[in-house]
């Protein structure tokens, strides 16, 4: 039997998915690929972003000819089951091994950093990963370090080194401890001197840390992996089932039956109130893990003890805010409780930096936290975008899980106390300083502090490309199915913003956000059936906002209605409805929003759409003139009612043909028959539409025909910062109409 072709024992967890069809069609390096993208599939291995791995492998050196050994590992930032090829940085091995002839000690650790590019292989531009050096001095051809929930468990139990100790009898491995050390060329002399000093070890693990294994082979290194993760999921989940009940010091408040509505109610109060300095978008999770922590006994006391991995607060922050909150209270009673916990987070969050913080230390970030913790409703994570904050979310889950099984490991046992000797004690924190609530150990805020404003994190942070001018924006789109409303959806989502597109036309909704899906990730984009007439519906569609985004920063309107009727006579009952469409369902609609913007009291903008027919007097087309009249002068009177934090505007284009749904087949050949515009019945729909828009065109002074794009980019101007000190404004898209001037 060959090393690639080696059988996995026996797995409870987990899956071998290596596939030997696929592997043996590969080189090392898409090997490591290939050995990264599986580990990286199972988020119980790793979490997103998290771990990294590495292959020592020998290729000829582009400029001696000579084999060398080249040292591929996870570039900075990278996510294991997303990585390509490209995505490892490639180093000379004796250049980084020889590196420490330079080293100076800890406290100069990350001079060396600025060494590494320096080492890099055919000049790779890579970015190698502060965990670089932990990879090159351990003395095995493929590594893995990853950050499983059941090894960060283990690694953050306050008997986590006498039950590794257990693991090991129990299962036949030779795992080492190593106490809690800050990734670094320090902790990879401490991972050197551990496998001198204990021959024929099979892993280590880093307290308050992760887990490091290893192979000879990738297939070796795969098995060896997944089989001791599996084991420790074994150990560790059969320590908590002894728990039951008791976990966390038991449930001392309900679920809550109605904690969905709960979270709609109140999302957009609190993004608003994080979202103070610089919005975010929201994500919210009512799984039964979250929701057995938050509810139990010592959740408050846990959650301020904060996380331990430096993986999880880098986007959880040293920790989430938690809500004390009766199960009988009501919401109005919850929004207290977040203007006083917010404010006294934010205090500790800035006491912590100033307490922390060096001179040369990166400035205070904003003091507002990532997760909330609510009994009886569940979690609430903010990010930068929906997918970060996502992830957030689940950090914070994964969090639990390592508090959840660091509590089963210490079942039954006398209570660890604060202060008491902690195996993850060592050179870097002594044991006074690690805080200990239900046998679960926490970093101490001064090494969470080296983490979280590190100034290689801050590097890395500042290598990611600038945001873009809508990111941590909601943008809602009423009309968005189609036409105008259509083309700003789609630059709405190019330029960073999270959009939801409502129509009447449901199939022309998520036709529209199928197409936005192709140009951003899927939850960067929903649809929701709306009817602005009815102010049901329009809840309906902000709900759809705030349960995906947590709220709204943009309204647009789109969604207009032009009568016709084949011998040209309006009835009432038609010019009661383009009223009530054109006019006063605008209304409705900035009324329901404005109740969801007054929550957030956040500055946002509304843009509707008028028309140039508001200002041009013109035959057959009284009552949607009239309408549009109407609209115009209900931009300025919103302008004025909603003001200071709400700015209304619109545009008031020429007639747009193309892409609208007030031009079906049969209006526009009417209209070529009305214009004596020559056509073929033959044409197609667009062929058509053509031929009305050139000749509106011929109509204006810049002959060009009125584009939706043209409109959804003054749309977004309108909305967008670049007219933060305009209101009440109606910008005209008709190509220059003389017979539009105001006058």
């Amino acid at each position: 039997m060959t090393p690639e072709t080696l059988v996995a024992p026996s797995l409870k967890y987990l899956e071998d998915r290596w596939d030997s069809a696929i592997a043996n069609t590969l080189d090392e390096p898409e090997l490591l690929r290939y050995r990264s993208n599986l580990l990286g599939s199972d988020l119980r291995i790793t979490n997103f972003g998290g771990g990294n791995t590495s292959s020592k492998i020998t290729e000829p050196d582009p400029l001696t000819g000579e084999p060398v050994q080249v040292l591929w590992v996870k570039g900075s930032g990278g996510d294991l089951g997303s990585i390509k090829r490209s995505g490892f940085a490639t180093l000379y091995l004796d250049k980084v091994l020889a590196l420490e002839k330079s080293y100076k000690g800890v406290a100069e650790e990350d001079l060396i950093v600025g060494m590494y590019p320096m080492a890099a292989f055919r000049a790779n531009p890579v970015a190698a990963s502060i965990d670089t050096p932990l990879h090159g001095f351990l003395p095995f051809p493929h590594v893995d370090h990853l950050h499983p929930d059941w090894g960060i468990a283990l690694a953050a139990a306050a008997n986590g080194h006498h039950k590794m100790a257990e693991f090991n009898r129990e299962f036949n491995h030779n795992l080492v401890w190593l106490p809690w050390q800050r990734p670094g060329f320090e902790l990879a002399m401490m991972l050197k001197h551990a496998v001198q000093e204990n021959p024929g070890c099979d892993g280590i693990v880093l307290g308050g840390h992760g887990l490091f294994t290893w192979g000879n082979t990738q297939r070796e290194s795969y098995l060896n992996t997944i089989t001791i993760i599996d084991q420790l999921g074994q150990f560790m989940n059969r320590h908590g089932d002894k728990v039951g009940s008791g976990l966390f010091g038991g449930q001392v408040q309900p679920v809550r039956s109605d904690r969905r509505s709960i979270a709609t109610a109140i999302l957009p109060f609190l993004r608003g109130r994080l979202g103070a300095k610089r919005r975010s978008i929201a994500s919210f999770s009512d799984s039964e893990d979250v929701l057995g922590f938050v509810n139990s006994a010592n959740a408050k006391e846990l959650a301020f003890l904060g996380t331990s991995c430096p993986d999880h607060f880098i986007r959880t922050k040293i920790r989430p805010l938690y809500i004390p909150w009766a199960e009988n209270a009501d919401v109005a009673t919850l929004k207290k409780q977040i203007i006083e916990s917010l404010k006294t987070y934010r205090a500790d969050y800035e006491s912590y930096y100033h307490t922390h913080a060096k001179p040369d230390s990166p400035a205070l970030r904003d003091a507002s936290p990532t997760v909330v913790l609510i009994p009886g409703v569940g979690m609430f994570s903010f990010g930068k975008n929906k997918t970060e904050a996502r992830i957030t979310g689940e950090f914070y889950t994964n969090a639990i899980h390592v508090m959840e099984g660091a509590s089963g490991l210490g079942h039954g046992l006398t209570p660890i106390k604060t202060g008491d000797d902690v195996p993850q004690a060592g050179p870097a924190a002594a044991a006074k300083e690690f805080s200990v609530c239900t046998n679960y150990v926490a970093l101490p805020p001064s090494e969470a502090f080296r983490i979280e404003y590190w100034a290689l994190e801050e590097a890395k942070i500042r290598r990611q490309p600038p945001e873009k001018e809508l990111s941590r924006k909601v943008v809602l789109v009423v009309g968005g199915g189609s036409g105008i409303g259509r083309e700003v959806a789609r630059l709405a989502a190019e330029r960073g913003a999270h959009v939801v597109v409502a129509d009447r036309d449901t199939t022309g909704a998520e036709r529209v956000t199928a197409e936005l899906h192709k140009i951003v990730p899927k939850e960067f984009a929903v649809s929701a059936p709306i009817d602005i007439r009815d102010r049901t519906t329009i809840r309906a569609a902000l709900d759809t906002a705030i349960n995906a985004f947590g709220g709204v920063d943009i309204l647009v309107n789109t969604a207009a209605l032009f009568p016709s009727s084949p011998d040209g006579i309006i009835s009432d009952t038609m010019w009661a409805t383009t009223l009530d469409v054109n006019v006063t369902a605008n209304y409705l609609l900035a009324d329901e929003a404005s109740k969801l913007f007054a929550e957030q009291d956040l500055d946002v903008s509304i843009v509707l759409t008028s028309s140039a027919n508001a200002v041009v007097s013109k035959r057959g087309s009284e009552v949607y003139d009239i309408s549009k009249a109407a609209l115009s002068h209900l931009v300025r009177e919103l302008a004025v009612g909603l003001s200071p934090r709400i700015r209304v505007n619109g545009i008031s284009p020429a007639t747009v043909v193309k892409g609208s749904t007030m031009f079906p087949r049969d209006r526009v050949r009417a209209s070529l028959t009305k214009y004596n515009i020559p056509f073929e019945d033959s044409l197609s729909d667009d062929e058509l539409r053509d031929l009305l828009a050139g000749f509106y065109a011929k109509r204006t002074l810049t002959h060009q025909p009125i584009d939706p794009v043209d409109c959804a980019e003054a749309i977004l101007f309108l909305a967008s910062d670049r007219s933060r000190c305009t209101s009440g404004h109606l910008i005209p898209v008709d190509g220059g109409l003389p017979e539009a001037f105001l006058r």
